[in-house]
């Protein structure tokens, strides 16, 4: 049997080289007919998949990708992939191209046995080195490394 990570990300490579080709038919055998696209934005923003499908083959367009770091996970028949996401993309003609935060959701189907994308959410990632040094503090498994912000209002203070 295949490691999971391998196939995840060559799904997600599938389904975003279809975005950049404009190969609507294969973006849509990918994505399933439940799939939402979540903009971590405030207020949030979401795409069903109609929504989706129409916009990345007219009004959001997409040139080139890269993925960063890649955490990937199996639960059962679902799937979590996880990944800093540049890419070089316009929306109505606009540019938004940058670094994204991205996860996505995988199920595969009972029928087919085939996986499909189900959820994405996208965020720009977060700037200040103080928040995952904090969140690392957390974690029960490590000692704390370096001193953190004394609270959570030092954490978001803008930077100069």
């Amino acid at each position: 049997m295949a490691d999971i990570a391998s196939i995840i990300e060559m799904l997600e490579n599938r389904w975003m080289r279809a975005w950049v080709s404009g190969d609507a038919k294969t973006l849509k055998a990918l994505t399933s007919r439940k799939f939402r696209m979540v903009m971590g934005s405030k207020p949030c923003a979401i795409l069903d998949a109609s929504s989706w499908l129409a916009g990345a083959s007219s009004r959001f367009l997409c040139t080139s990708y890269r993925f960063g770091d890649i955490y990937s996970r199996q639960l059962g028949s679902t799937a979590i992939f996880a990944t800093q996401l540049e890419m070089k993309a316009t929306m109505d003609g606009e540019d938004w191209s940058g670094r994204y935060w991205v996860t996505d959701i995988w199920q595969k189907s009972r029928l087919r046995r085939g996986w499909r994308i189900v959820e994405r959410v996208v965020s720009r990632p977060e700037e200040n080195a103080d928040v995952p040094a904090a969140i690392r503090s957390l974690q029960l498994w490590r000692q704390p490394r370096a001193k953190l912000p004394a609270s959570i209002a030092e954490l978001v203070k803008p930077r100069p």
